[in-house]
């Protein structure tokens, strides 16, 4: 028996489907990879962002704390003093004023910037290492909204 004419037609549509399913696969994988990584690079360097103004607030509040203004300018400016080597004395450009110093407010800042020390955090992309910074970063967050609610 002959095979039909007709049969290549008749799966033409079904051919065709196929073919533009696997394209499609093979174009996704594609595209998938680059805007994950867009997406992961661009969400990486905001966490980061704002993991550093927090390190920066804590710095700047307890250079205002009496207690620890000397620990505080010590560890701020040890680089900066070691370029500096023949000053006795600099003078700050300019000063805020100082916050009333209170115990507790103290150790708030201590671990806000214990919590988001930029030495400290890891950039790996593991699942630990992600997870790890999620949590330091919210509970800094938390910490400083203690702080911020202290000083008023």
């Amino acid at each position: 028996m002959a095979s039909d004419p007709f049969d290549d037609v008749f799966t033409l549509e079904d051919r065709f489907y196929q073919q533009g399913y696997q394209q499609g696969i093979a174009d996704g994988e594609a595209a998938g990879r680059i805007e994950g990584r867009q997406f992961g690079m661009s969400t990486g360097f905001d966490k980061f962002l704002e993991s550093g103004r927090l390190a920066s607030r804590a710095i700047i509040w307890a250079n205002r704390l009496p207690s620890l203004q000397k620990t505080a300018v010590a560890t701020s400016s040890s680089a900066a003093s070691a370029s500096t080597a023949g000053d006795t004395e600099s003078k700050p450009a300019c000063s805020l004023p100082q916050l009333q110093d209170n115990a507790r407010l103290g150790k708030n800042i201590k671990m806000v910037y214990a919590l988001v020390e930029p030495e400290t955090l890891s950039t790996a992309n593991a699942d630990d290492a992600v997870q790890d910074f999620d949590d330091r970063f919210k509970r800094a967050q938390g910490k400083a909204k203690v702080v911020e609610k202290t000083i008023g």
